[in-house]
């Protein structure tokens, strides 16, 4: 089982910036895939930007050169840096990871662009 705790979500105005934190209950040096999706009322979920095992970085068109993922093996913990930010990205923001042929999701954090 892994667990997965986002944070660092909230409210902010167009053009601001936000962290996202995805602190993981096992090692994540080795796990496959690694990254965060979103959901937005009335709207599928959908991939934002992930990690996979290389590591190789890859990025939804919409976030390109907007957000940056990151992650820290010593902390077990993914970062997902946002810039930029538009009403657009207004969104429940889930933390991902594929290992051991299994999914787990975490609970969800909420970023909210607004002026």
């Amino acid at each position: 089982q892994v667990q997965l705790v986002e944070s660092g979500g909230g409210l902010v105005q167009p053009g601001g910036s936000l962290r996202l934190s995805c602190a993981a209950s096992v090692s994540i040096f080795n796990i496959y895939v690694m990254g965060w999706y979103r959901q937005a009322p009335g709207k599928q979920r959908e991939l934002v930007a992930t990690f996979t095992s290389g590591p190789i970085t890859n990025y939804a068109d919409s976030v390109k050169g907007r957000f940056t993922i990151s992650r820290d093996n010593a902390k077990n913990t993914v970062y997902l840096q946002m810039n930029s930010l538009k009403p657009e990205d207004t969104a429940v923001y889930y933390c991902n990871v594929y290992h051991a042929s299994n999914t787990y999701w975490g609970q969800g954090t909420q970023v909210t662009v607004s002026s």
